[in-house]
């Protein structure tokens, strides 16, 4: 069964609200083994939003089997949304006072006068179901229509994002597994990489990708990159088959071809973080830590301790942002501060300050303009531990908050892989 979401609203097309509705409905669908494969948002206009539903479900459109719409089911004249499903049902919009009773009851026991407009919220299509609210006034709707001589069903929520999910949960999700008869299982496993550029990673599976192409349809994942900032790139394997095992026998076989070709640049899976890796590695060996930070003015240190239980690892951080601060309390020698010899000098300051067992270092120039000759980029990285004492120079792209997350993720996975050999 092939679904769609269409979300309404002038709102989100303006930035003023980020749709997060469609993302969890996609979600939820996909651990379903419902196929999710349109998006779209649209603006409170009933010509838009009734041209959008007519290509989401005529079949030389996107030909879907249903479409789940959210928002634009308020008491206000700029929602729309009855109106449109009812055009395209060919139907008219009747009061059902059941609804209406309800709304006006909900007012009552607030304490509160209801105003007459609320009663839009009870209009209802002739021939749609109502989904009854249990958390605000307006009522969510399941609409059969007839499209090109196909049966097919719109679905409407409302867009705050606790009432949709407790409709969708309650009565839209059984209601499609209902009309639909499968039974598939949709699993998903992203494996977060860092250190290769998109292109330069899908070149390097550029034969694996081929293969999954070729055998599409044949028990075998699809594969996908994300690139996510910060939080590495990631390659996501998604499965489809008849149970949660099957789904994972084929997520375990081609997770260990995809490790065979890129495993040194892999440093986690799913909820995976760079931080909490390094954190577990340096708990497995019984080791501290503690992080002097110049140009990254404390971001390393904050990604640390929004791990849960960091504390039993982590040290503790310290902002040498100014060069007297890394002078007077790391021991940091006169001289040019972006550079080689500051950041050894830097990891070991605050290895010895803090009494931790790796000194962990950052000092570059995230602009705008060049420091100590070094251009906008530059990012020294100092790690010192037991059994290794070492600096890192890199130059990394990107505009200067750009520039300061890429070095948090780099330092950081510079050190995993120092203690993932040991």
């Amino acid at each position: 069964m092939n679904v769609g979401v269409l979300a309404v609203g002038t709102e989100l097309l303006l930035g003023q609200i980020v749709d997060s509705n469609s993302a969890w409905i996609g979600g939820e669908l996909a651990a379903s083994g419902i196929d999710s494969l349109v998006q779209v948002k649209v603006g409170d206009n009933i010509g838009r939003i009734t041209s959008q539903l007519r290509r989401l479900l005529a079949a030389d459109g996107d030909d879907l089997d249903a479409v789940i719409m959210c928002g634009g089911l308020g008491p206000t004249h700029d929602d729309l949304t009855r109106e449109a499903i009812a055009a395209i049902m060919g139907v008219e919009l009747v009061r059902d006072d059941a609804v209406a009773a309800v709304i006006a009851d909900l007012f009552a026991s607030r304490g509160r006068r209801m105003p007459e407009n609320n009663l839009r919220q009870a209009m209802v299509p002739v021939g749609a179901t109502v989904i009854e609210q249990t958390r605000g006034t307006a009522p969510g709707l399941i609409c059969p229509v007839r499209v090109d001589g196909a049966d097919k069903v719109i679905y409407a929520v409302p867009g705050v994002p606790h009432e949709m999910k407790d409709m969708f949960t309650r009565a839209i999700l059984p209601d499609l597994l209902l009309r639909s008869g499968e039974q598939a299982v949709i699993a998903s496993r992203v494996l977060r990489t860092w250190g290769e550029s998109e292109s330069g990673l899908n070149e390097r599976l550029d034969g694996l990708i081929a293969e999954l192409d070729e055998r599409a349809g044949d028990a075998v994942p699809t594969l996908a990159f994300l690139a996510s900032g910060w939080e590495g790139l990631k390659v996501r394997l998604t499965a489809k088959a008849a149970s949660t095992d099957a789904c994972r026998e084929q997520l375990d076989e081609w997770e260990q071809r995809v490790r065979s070709v890129i495993g040194d640049i892999v440093f986690g899976v799913d909820d995976d973080t760079m931080e909490s890796v390094v954190l577990d590695l340096c708990r497995q060996r019984g080791l501290s830590l503690a992080v002097a930070e110049s140009v990254t003015g404390g971001l390393v240190s904050g990604r640390l301790t929004a791990v849960s239980r960091s504390s039993d690892v982590f040290a503790g951080g310290i902002v040498s942002y100014a060069t007297s601060v890394k002078q007077r309390l790391l021991a940091v020698s006169d001289g040019p501060v972006v550079s080689e010899s500051a950041a050894r000098e830097m990891a070991h300051g605050v290895r010895e300050l803090l009494g931790a067992d790796i000194g962990l270092s950052l000092t570059g120039v995230a602009g705008p303009r060049e420091q100590d000759d070094q251009p906008v980029g530059t990012l020294f990285v100092g790690y010192v531990g037991p059994g290794f004492d070492e600096v890192r120079q890199l130059r990394l792209p990107g505009q200067r908050e750009q520039m300061r997350q890429f070095s948090v993720i780099s330092s950081l996975d510079l050190l995993r892989a120092e203690l993932a050999v040991r």
